[in-house]
């Protein structure tokens, strides 16, 4: 699998900054402006990205009440049809929207639910594609993606480790390696008993690719643990204010609160570093007061070291601890204040 993949001007790597994505959804309430306004304060907030969804009612579902199109969870007592009906983003404004983060430097690109979407998000020449949890399984709509050769983000959320594997296998039959697979909990919000981390890492091992999370859980801590475990990808629901209502909204952070998780991440990334056990500048300077063996009693010449006079003490200017034992019942060569860093220079 390709382990270094583009995305505008954002290279995405085992060795490059979390790519931080910013999923507007269904946030913008019917409300051109207030989409524009999320797309502002996402890249305001540290975002990389932001990603909308294309989709009508019709291309997703059927309008039926029968109990198979009813939701559950926090959109329990509607349709299917009815949810999406005021939940997707009307596919007149996306152009603009794409126009409009192109003036801000952030990308734009999004979740396609149908062959169609494809074809008009081809239209829009979005430079990636994010296929959503429950469309994993949708072989022929994974394939026509996979065919455009763009990358592609792909969520875990509902999938057995072979839907996962037969969705990657689509992809490379296509000759399309530009897999980021993201561990995902469907469920809103997502419980933290249920997160798993620790499959993001195995994942990157099993599928050879670059992983990390698409996080529906609140707050930003297990985004950042995530980070920590090797997550290069992190995809959380952004809106303006929860208060403002929406479908995704309760599950969505605000614009400070997806700042500090940006800082977050981005101090970790500095803490993990690189594998090595170099000392800086400061830990050698530091290292002044480490241990080392002086002479803490005055000792004349032909006296014996012993345990009471040459002792492991601070700072580390002396001879290293691990002459101690060399050292004792040695003469000495000379007479020795108390306070002089020990030296084989004394020792007959």
């Amino acid at each position: 699998m390709n382990k270094e993949i583009k995305i505008e001007n954002h290279v995405i790597s085992e060795n490059s900054p979390t790519y931080i994505v910013a999923e507007m959804s269904a946030n913008h309430n019917m409300d051109f402006n207030r989409a524009k306004e999320i797309i502002k304060a996402a890249k305001e907030s540290g975002a990389d990205a932001i990603k909308i969804q294309t989709y009508t009612p019709d291309t997703i579902t059927i309008d039926s009440d029968m109990p198979a199109f009813r939701t559950k969870g926090i959109w329990e007592g509607r349709t299917l049809y009815e949810l999406y009906g005021k939940a997707y983003t009307p596919w007149e404004w996306q152009r603009d929207l794409r126009d409009y983060a192109r003036e801000l430097e952030i990308d734009f690109f999004s979740s396609p639910f149908d062959l169609t979407a494809v074809d008009f998000l081809e239209d829009l020449e979005v430079p990636a594609y994010k296929i959503a949890s429950f469309e994993i399984n949708d072989i022929p709509f994974i394939r026509k993606i996979a065919q455009k050769g763009k990358p592609i983000i792909m969520s875990t959320g509902i999938a057995h480790l072979e839907d996962i594997d037969l969705a990657v296998r689509t992809c490379k039959k296509e000759k399309n390696e530009n897999v980021i697979l993201l561990k995902c909990i469907s469920a809103y919000p997502a419980p933290y008993e249920n997160m798993n981390l620790k499959v993001i890492p195995n994942m990157a091992e099993t599928f050879d690719c670059i992983c990390g999370l698409s996080d529906h859980s609140m707050g930003s801590e297990i985004a950042v643990c995530a980070v920590g475990l090797g997550a290069k990808v992190i995809e959380k629901h952004f809106t303006i204010r929860r208060a403002d209502g929406g479908e995704d909204s309760k599950f969505s952070m605000e614009p400070h609160e997806f700042e500090k998780m940006v800082n977050e991440i981005r101090n970790v990334e500095k803490a993990l570093g690189k594998v090595t056990y170099e000392l800086n500048e400061a830990q050698m300077e530091s290292r002044i007061f480490s241990r080392s063996l002086f002479v803490v009693e005055d000792v004349k010449a032909g006296e014996i070291f012993t345990s009471e006079n040459v002792r492991s003490i601070r700072p580390g200017i002396g001879m290293h601890t691990k002459y101690w034992d060399d050292v004792l019942g040695k003469k000495a060569r000379c007479d020795v204040k108390k306070g002089t860093p020990m030296d084989w220079k004394y020792i007959e």
